[in-house]
């Protein structure tokens, strides 16, 4: 029976490794990996783990920039979930349609979200829940 596991793609984000010990709290794996893995290799993992997910981590880039990380549009094929956090969000709605434009101004703090919890992988969290942001691009148009 293989082992349940989360890769965790880094962009760079100041949390990517916290991200990574909570997953591992809940008993679960995780690995990080690079942004420029390709869907080829990440198939390669799912032969030795089971992959129950993919999750695009934060980072001080905005999806417009020159030489901003991007990965393998590829990963969206591969058949599981995957979880896009601040440029993660951002680069995911860009790759599937949606509009993110340039904040008026940075944004950082902490803040109070809505949550919707019809989705498997929300399950268990509150209807409203408080998380730290630090952003200037946002994502005004979903896909």
């Amino acid at each position: 029976m293989k082992t349940d596991a989360i890769l965790v793609m880094d962009f760079g984000g100041q949390y990517s490794h916290l991200i990574m010990r909570r997953i591992r709290e809940m008993n679960v794996y995780s690995e990080m990996v690079p942004p420029d893995i390709t869907a080829e290799e990440i198939e390669g993992f799912s032969s030795r783990y089971s992959l129950r997910g993919i999750i695009l981590s934060g980072g001080p880039s905005s999806i417009y920039e020159n030489n901003a990380p991007r990965c393998d549009r590829k990963i969206l094929e591969i058949g599981v979930p995957v979880l896009g956090i601040c440029y993660g969000h951002q680069l995911l709605a860009h790759y599937l349609g949606g509009r993110v434009k340039k904040s008026e101004k940075m944004e950082y703090g902490v803040t109070q979200i809505t949550v919707d919890r019809r989705d498997l992988i929300l399950k268990g969290h509150g209807r409203r829940e408080t998380i730290w942001m630090s952003h200037g691009d946002t994502v005004f148009a979903m896909p």
